[in-house]
């Protein structure tokens, strides 16, 4: 009799936190492969399809490609902003030493590769996009940390997606003030009545966690249309749903329990195959050693881990913030390395940034 396959090993694999970084870096190298093909045009076609509804009133019809940055990566912030909330309340950002220390370390990342990049793009004009390589892309970061599992302390993986969310709110502020046309300060109030609505709903102890998505929908519309990131919603819905440092599972737990599979089986390779289908010219490589390449390269290569380094250590030696537990020095490098993978937020701002299309 033959013997039968043991799928336990994949089963395994499948059901851990690797796979799902597996998955986004599948996407990426399929992405690629066919934006260097002749598929590349029907892809960008597809990615360019509007869908979605349209009235006088309402304003929902974009392409599939926003759909997937604004629309899906909102729900990737929102299981982000849970975790980060959960880590607040009973874990590694419980106290004001372990999370100040993320924010600091996230100023630092941000302003040391906007100085590289006014260092050798000052008075050009490329100097505008000195805030393209300020973000990390939270997605891709935490992907890549994911496939190291249990090699890295926990600790480590709040801290950097903590990290990553002030980095992105930096981001946001940069582009409100600096890039962007203009805010609408109409839907910005809509979005607080929404968030409002939420917050009452947690004084009044609502249990049901599926409840919260319902005003939650409204307050992403809202700061969608006010010229904010959408995504920021995601965030600031999570922070409003009720959580304990209790054994009993809270509403929190079980929303965040709900979206772990989802997002990342899901919503972060979508996210990569989206984003990452770059035909390769002859234009780009030599662009990389042009001043906006270098300011830009550098600025995320060195520029990030050095800011986030520096950072951390100063405010740990002097006592104004706490390392993450169970981390060395090495850590933080590496964390900050991987902090410099800029690529969704960079991108958007470098569309922001100029308007000659060479440049982008």
């Amino acid at each position: 009799m033959p013997k039968k396959i043991n799928l336990k090993i994949f089963k395994d694999f499948v059901e851990s936190s690797n796979f799902g970084g597996f998955l986004l870096f599948l996407c990426v190298v399929i992405s690629m492969i066919v934006a260097n093909t002749s598929m590349a045009a029907p892809l960008q076609n597809l990615l360019d399809t509007k869908l979605g509804y349209e009235n006088e009133a309402i304003h929902l019809n974009y392409s599939v490609s926003m759909w997937i940055n604004d629309g899906l990566m909102a729900i990737f912030f929102l299981l982000v902003g849970l975790e980060i909330k959960r880590e607040i309340v009973e874990g590694e950002l419980s106290s004001p030493k372990k999370a100040i220390l993320p924010i600091l370390a996230a100023i630092g990342g941000a302003v040391v590769p906007a100085l590289i990049y006014v260092s050798f793009n000052s008075g050009s004009e490329t100097a505008s996009g000195w805030g393209i390589p300020m973000a990390t892309d939270i997605a891709f970061a935490l992907a890549v940390i994911s496939l190291l599992d249990k090699r890295v302390p926990t600790s480590l993986k709040i801290f950097l997606a903590a990290l990553a969310i002030v980095d992105d709110l930096i981001a946001i502020l940069v582009i409100a003030i600096f890039y962007s046309s203009g805010i609408e300060l109409g839907y910005l109030g809509y979005a607080g009545i929404g968030m409002l609505v939420l917050i009452l709903m947690n004084r009044f102890n609502v249990k049901n966690p599926y409840l919260y998505l319902i005003p939650g929908v409204f307050v992403w519309y809202f700061v969608h249309h006010s010229g904010i990131h959408a995504t920021i919603a995601g965030v600031l819905v999570a922070m409003t749903l009720p959580t304990n440092d209790t054994e009993v599972e809270s509403p929190l737990e079980k929303l965040e329990h709900a979206l772990v599979k989802p997002v990342n089986f899901l919503i972060i390779p979508i996210f990569a195959f989206a984003n990452t289908n770059i035909t390769i010219h002859q234009e780009m490589i030599e662009g990389l050693t042009s001043p906006l390449g270098l300011g830009i390269s550098l600025g995320l290569i060195f520029g990030k881990p050095i800011g986030i380094v520096a950072t951390s250590l100063i405010c740990s030696k002097l006592g104004i913030g706490q390392l993450p537990a169970n981390s060395n020095l090495i850590h933080i490098i590496g964390l900050g390395l991987l902090a410099g993978i800029g690529f969704t937020m960079s991108i958007f701002i470098s569309m922001l940034s100029f308007d000659n299309q060479v440049f982008i």
